[in-house]
């Protein structure tokens, strides 16, 4: 398969963060830009564009997001969201779930083929492991409406090949580099693009004796957790001051 004209929309995790690049908008890469690097080799006339910003809840990137999509008339688009709505202390999975429905719906509806993906499984141990039933209920969601609008499902929960410590970034909550060039992959697979992407090597994961856990918990709360917390009680977002990096679709230099 071959696209021309790629819109990439989203959260963090589609612009990219985990990922620093300081030659490159908003100093991040990503896995969509690495898939869209790919795309561009096939096709000249290829172009891309990533409307996602950091820290944006589902029903905020349907609203700001999805129109601008639309109206560059992709024929590939990526979406991700609900990440932000799960970790909330309250959330209707039911009715972001019609929200989300209704925008997949119209993606479709467009020509686009329409690529979704579900949550990670947090497990059952570490930070998020209270939450895995949210998880769960809102990736069956996810899984549900790719079937009814025939979008290709890339499904992290059921990613069980490679140990999350492993890909995942130091905040404990995005990608690292590692794991946003194995999520390229598994994207260009489920679009049934042929790629000679190699994996890149994996860091071991350290073991660490429990006075070092304890130390790592403690600095991870202080440079992660609590301004993660202080943000949510002043109403304030990681992306208040962020642009999309990529507004209009362009080819990629």
């Amino acid at each position: 398969m071959t696209f021309q004209r790629y819109v990439a929309i989203g959260d963090s995790f589609t612009e990219g963060v985990g990922d620093p690049d300081p030659g490159r908008p908003n100093g991040l890469r990503g896995w969509a830009d690495r898939v869209a690097e790919h795309l561009a080799t096939l096709d000249p006339d290829f172009r891309y564009a990533n409307l996602a910003i950091r820290g944006r809840k589902l029903p905020a990137i349907l609203d700001e997001q999805l129109a601008p999509a639309l109206a560059l008339e992709p024929d590939l688009v990526t979406v991700h969201g609900g990440g932000n709505d799960v970790l909330r202390p309250k959330v209707d999975l039911d009715a972001l779930a019609a929200r989300y429905d209704a925008a997949v719906a119209r993606l479709s509806a467009s020509g686009a083929q329409v690529v979704m993906f579900t949550l990670f499984d947090p497990g059952t141990t570490g930070v998020f492991a209270s939450m895995r039933g949210r998880f769960a209920v809102f990736n069956e969601w996810v899984r549900e409406i790719a079937d009814r609008h025939d979008a290709i499902l890339v499904d992290q929960w059921r990613m069980r090949d490679v140990e999350l410590p492993a890909v995942m970034d130091t905040d404990r909550m995005h990608l690292n580099s590692v794991g946003h060039a194995l999520m390229a992959m598994r994207v260009l697979d489920a679009l049934g693009v042929a790629h000679e992407l190699a994996p890149p090597p994996l860091a071991p994961i350290p073991v660490l004796s429990r006075r070092e856990k304890l130390a790592e918990n403690a600095r991870w709360t202080r440079e992660f957790l609590v301004p993660w917390v202080h943000r949510r009680l002043t109403g304030r977002s990681s992306g208040d001051e962020v642009d999309p990096k990529r507004p209009a679709l362009a080819p990629i230099d």
